[in-house]
C-alpha cells in the first residue's frame, strides 16, 4: 500500500509540473489585426494659393476684306492684311494668387488608399499678365504710290478660375498624388490697331486707321496634376500644375480712310479685318489647405 500511495503522489507531481511548464511556453495565438488608418482626408477644406502663369505660342489669324473704293481698286491696299500673326508667348506671363474650396471622399476600398473629390478656385493675375505684337509691311500702290502699314496687338488675362474633379492615390497616409480636370474660365481682353499711310514721292496722300477692342469671360477646360502633403492634423500643403484652354477669341475692326493730300479721295471706309485665335496657357502654383473634417467619422477598431 505504501508503494501504491507513493506512485500516485509521484504521478500527481509530474502532471502538475507539466502544467506549469506548459504555462511558461509562448502563446500560439495570432497577433491582433491592426485597424485600417483613419480617413484623414475626408471632408470639406479651404485654402489659399500663389504661383505663376505663362501663355503658349498662340497665333492670331487675320482675314481682311476691302470695303471702300480705294481699297477695292487694288489688292495692294489690303491683301497683305491677311495672314497669321505669331504671339510673343514669353511676354504672356504673370503672378497669380487666390483661393480654393473643395470636398474629399475617401472610400474604404483598398484601406482608404484612394481619394476622390471636387475643387473650385479663382485667381487674380498681376505683374506682366499681357503680351503684345507689333508689325510693319510696305506695299506698292497701283499709281506709283507707297503704302506703309503698321499694326499693334495686345492681349491680357485678368483672372482665371476652375471647377474640377480630383482623383488621387495615397503613397503614404499623409502624401496624396492626384490628377485633376474640369471646367476653366477667365477674363480675357484683346486690343488691335492698324494704321496705313499712302504717299507719292514722299508726299502724304491719305491715312487709314482701324481699331478693335474685345473683352469677355471665356470658358474652356483645364487638366493637370499635383502632390498634397498632410503635414499636421487638419493642415496640408500642395504643389500643382494645370494646362488651360479658354477657347477661341475673335474680334473685327473696320479702318476709316482720311485724305491728307489727295483732294480726289474723300473720307471713306477702307478695309475690314477679323482677328481670331485660341487662348491656351500653363499654371504652376503652391497652396495650403485647412481640412475641417466635418464629413469624416473616426474608425473604431473591433477586437
Amino acid at each position: 500500500m505504501k508503494k501504491l500511495g507513493f506512485s500516485v503522489a509521484a504521478l500527481a507531481l509530474a502532471i502538475s509540473a507539466g502544467s506549469a511548464l506548459a504555462a511558461d511556453l509562448p502563446s500560439r495565438k495570432a497577433p491582433p489585426v491592426a485597424p485600417p488608418p483613419a480617413p484623414l482626408w475626408k471632408g470639406f477644406y479651404a485654402g489659399l494659393n500663389a504661383g505663376g502663369t505663362w501663355g503658349n505660342n498662340n497665333s492670331i489669324n487675320v482675314t481682311t476684306y476691302p470695303v471702300g473704293s480705294v481699297a477695292s481698286s487694288s489688292p495692294a491696299y489690303w491683301a497683305l492684311g491677311n495672314g497669321t500673326i505669331g504671339s510673343r508667348a514669353n511676354n504672356l506671363v504673370g503672378f497669380i494668387g487666390g483661393g480654393q474650396i473643395g470636398y474629399n471622399w475617401q472610400p474604404t476600398f483598398a484601406g482608404y488608399s484612394f481619394v476622390t473629390g471636387a475643387e473650385a478656385d479663382i485667381q487674380g493675375i498681376a505683374g506682366t499678365g499681357n503680351g503684345s505684337r507689333n508689325g510693319y509691311w510696305l506695299t506698292a500702290g497701283p499709281t506709283g504710290d507707297t503704302v506703309s502699314n503698321y499694326s499693334k496687338s495686345s492681349g491680357s488675362l485678368q483672372y482665371l478660375g476652375t471647377v474640377r474633379g480630383r482623383l488621387g492615390w495615397l503613397a503614404t497616409p499623409t502624401l496624396l498624388i492626384y490628377g485633376t480636370g474640369g471646367l476653366a474660365y477667365g477674363g480675357v481682353s484683346l486690343n488691335r490697331s492698324v494704321t496705313s499711310y499712302d504717299s507719292i514721292a514722299g508726299a502724304s496722300q491719305w491715312v487709314a486707321v482701324g481699331n478693335t477692342a474685345y473683352s469677355n469671360t471665356q470658358v474652356g477646360w483645364a487638366a493637370g496634376g499635383g502632390l498634397e502633403w498632410m503635414f499636421m492634423p487638419n493642415w496640408s500643403a500642395k504643389a500643382e500644375y494645370l494646362y488651360y484652354n479658354l477657347g477661341n477669341v475673335s474680334a473685327t475692326s473696320v479702318s476709316t480712310l482720311i485724305p491728307t493730300g489727295n483732294t480726289l479721295v474723300g473720307n471713306q471706309l477702307y478695309r475690314s479685318s477679323t482677328y481670331s485665335g485660341t487662348l491656351t496657357g500653363n499654371l504652376v502654383r503652391a497652396g495650403v489647405n485647412y481640412h475641417f473634417n466635418w464629413g469624416s467619422s473616426p474608425v473604431v477598431a473591433k477586437y
